[in-house]
């Protein structure tokens, strides 16, 4: 039996806690055999040796900051072991295979190794098979995968036969680094002469000439995208090529890469959205694991059935159930009407305009109730957050009216500072905002910190959070406030799709225990139709006209939505899930000939 023991020494505190991991540990008894001691390495703070560990679990127990994780596997996984960061670090078991010619697209929960693989296949890492303590070779890497379809790749990495171009993850910390004007970035970076194609399917004319300080981050993600396509590589991999895009956006990249990347090429492409996984990819790699503990990759699977195994939360080739539960999509015209639950109306509006600088906003008059959530759809810069703001009364409309301007508005932005005002760590900042959401036997800490696996970030500092943990840590910060209107701006951004349908349930639970209203912006359309009660569709030219419509049930607001971006989707028939049809199918013309540009039911 092998064992991977993980210590997070971001939040392990041995001189606040006294260290009971070593102090209670049954094989420290018997000095010889000793399974804990403190590190000179690691600044006096526990380490455990894997090979006299016998998994008790009583260190696990013990440790008051939940900083120890200790996980049984098979023997013969040890075999697959390709990179390890330290001791009780993470352990990353196989790679996925890219394939010359193919799409493969890599799909799993955050924290189980996905961009430490892309980083080995960059060959920005060099992985070390477990040995951390030496400097990794590449003869080594050879060595190790002689024999594998992973040799050839690395061979031709390692000697120079392979340009690759990475896009990275966090887009954010690009104008950090990067000076100009997109225009003139593109210029310099377009080896295959094709800027003209880029800028048009991506839809890019409009910030060409923007500075890149000012983008925002739709903008920046497709600079980023831009500047892959434009070079003249063997290998493109996109990691979140789709965060911060609108479902057009997104559409728009999916056409981008299906027709400017170069067929003989390696492609690899990691997201959460399995809309999109589902439109580009040719095959699909699941990830599994326990985040922050091991990792593994498995198989390569045809897209749609790769989609399903993961899904349904079984993978037959490999014989592993990755989780409990099965992930289903509701029918939307087949809920339950929930009647007194949501019954009581919270606010009215009429007819609303709001003219700011050169954007003038009009939206069709309704209503919200007490404990609805409601979707809102649309382009980014169109107006979304500005209604709100006009229902929470923080804004004045210059014409039309709502019922009162009283309401306490909780917004999460959609770009999440890494700084919060007053405090460092997680616990510091939750407990200056409400103290009973620490209480464990609190509805607070039950329903918001708990579900969100915020009690296992309480002693990290929020600048260190990776970018699903600070999604999810934002969505708790606003849920926690007491308030009468929530507005969650792209709650889905970085977080997996188990993390979204956690997020989909907490919003609801928080919004029927507290009567409120939650206004839920996001461009995820999984999350869309799993987590909503009725949704409002805006439209318009971005940072000049907004129009929004009034909430209507989502299956013919989506409808609506989806004809003015000329797209139809169909349900799985498996799992329910949203699909959208190849233009030009036959399922494409069947439903544009119905006018059911949604999924019929």
């Amino acid at each position: 039996m092998a064992r991977v023991a993980i210590i997070d020494y971001e939040v392990c505190n041995p001189s606040k806690c006294g260290t009971p991991c070593i102090r209670f540990c049954p094989v420290n008894k018997t000095k010889p055999y000793k399974a804990i001691e403190l590190s000179e390495q690691k600044k006096g703070k526990p380490v455990i040796y894997e090979d006299k560990c016998i998994a008790c679990g009583i260190c696990v127990k013990k440790c008051p900051f939940k900083a120890i994780s200790i996980v049984n596997l098979p023997e013969e996984v040890e075999e697959k072991l390709v990179h390890r960061y330290g001791p009780n670090a993470f352990k990353l078991y196989g790679l996925p295979i890219p394939i010359r010619g193919k799409f493969v697209a890599v799909i799993g929960p955050n924290g189980v190794g996905k961009t430490t693989a892309l980083r080995i296949l960059s060959g920005n890492l060099i992985p070390n098979f477990g040995k951390y303590d030496a400097e990794p070779q590449k003869d080594y890497v050879l060595n190790r995968f002689k024999g594998t379809q992973l040799y050839t790749y690395f061979y031709d990495l390692y000697y120079n036969k392979l340009k690759v171009v990475l896009k990275i993850q966090y887009i954010e910390y690009i104008p950090k680094y990067v000076k100009g004007v997109p225009r003139s970035i593109l210029m310099k970076v377009d080896e295959r002469g094709i800027m003209r194609d880029i800028v048009t399917l991506l839809n890019m004319e409009y910030m060409l000439d923007k500075d890149i300080s000012i983008l925002s981050g739709g903008e920046l993600q497709k600079l980023a995208v831009a500047v892959a396509l434009a070079k003249d590589s063997d290998v493109y991999i996109f990691d979140e090529p789709t965060s911060y895009l609108d479902v057009r956006e997104r559409l728009n990249l999916a056409k981008a890469l299906d027709e400017l990347v170069p067929r003989d090429r390696y492609v690899l492409v990691v997201d959460h959205d399995l809309m999109f996984i589902d439109y580009v990819a040719d095959l699909v790699v699941v990830t599994y694991g326990v985040p922050g503990v091991y990792g593994m990759f498995s198989n390569p699977y045809t897209a749609n059935t790769g989609i399903d195994h993961y899904l349904k939360g079984y993978l037959p080739s490999e014989n592993v159930r990755i989780r409990d539960e099965s992930i289903t999509f509701r029918l939307h015209d087949s809920r339950v009407d929930l009647g007194s639950e949501i019954e009581e109306v919270l606010c009215i509006w009429s007819n609303i305009k709001k003219k700011l600088g050169v954007f003038e906003l009009t939206v069709e008059a309704g209503e919200v109730r007490k404990g609805e959530v409601i979707g809102i759809v649309g382009p980014n810069s169109i107006g979304k957050t500005t209604f709100i703001r006009i229902l929470a009364g923080e804004i004045q409309p210059d014409e039309g009216y709502t019922t009162t301007s009283a309401f306490r508005l909780s917004y999460k932005p959609q770009y999440l500072p890494r700084q919060m005002q007053g405090c460092t760590t997680v616990e510091e900042c939750i407990k200056g905002l409400n103290r009973e959401a620490l209480n464990e036997n609190s509805w607070l800490y039950v329903e918001i910190v708990k579900r969100l696996g915020i009690d296992r970030l309480l002693n990290k500092e929020v600048a260190t959070l990776s970018g699903g943990e600070l999604q999810k840590f934002h969505v708790a910060y606003a849920l926690i406030k007491d308030a009468d209107i929530y507005l969650l701006d792209e709650p889905s951004s970085h977080i997996d799709v188990e993390d979204q349908l956690v997020v989909a349930r907490t919003i609801k639970r928080v919004a029927r225990i507290r009567k409120a209203s939650v206004f839920v912006v996001d461009h995820n359309v999984l999350l869309i139709d799993y987590a909503v009660d009725r949704l409002i569709v805006f439209t318009g030219e971005p940072g000049f006209r907004g129009y929004g419509f009034a909430p209507n049930t989502v299956a013919k607001a989506f409808n609506n939505f989806l004809k003015q971006l000329s797209i139809t989707m169909r349900r799985d028939p498996q799992s329910g899930r949203p699909r959208i049809n190849k233009p030009g199918s036959y399922l494409d013309r069947y439903q544009r000939s119905l006018g059911q540009y949604s999924y019929s039911e």
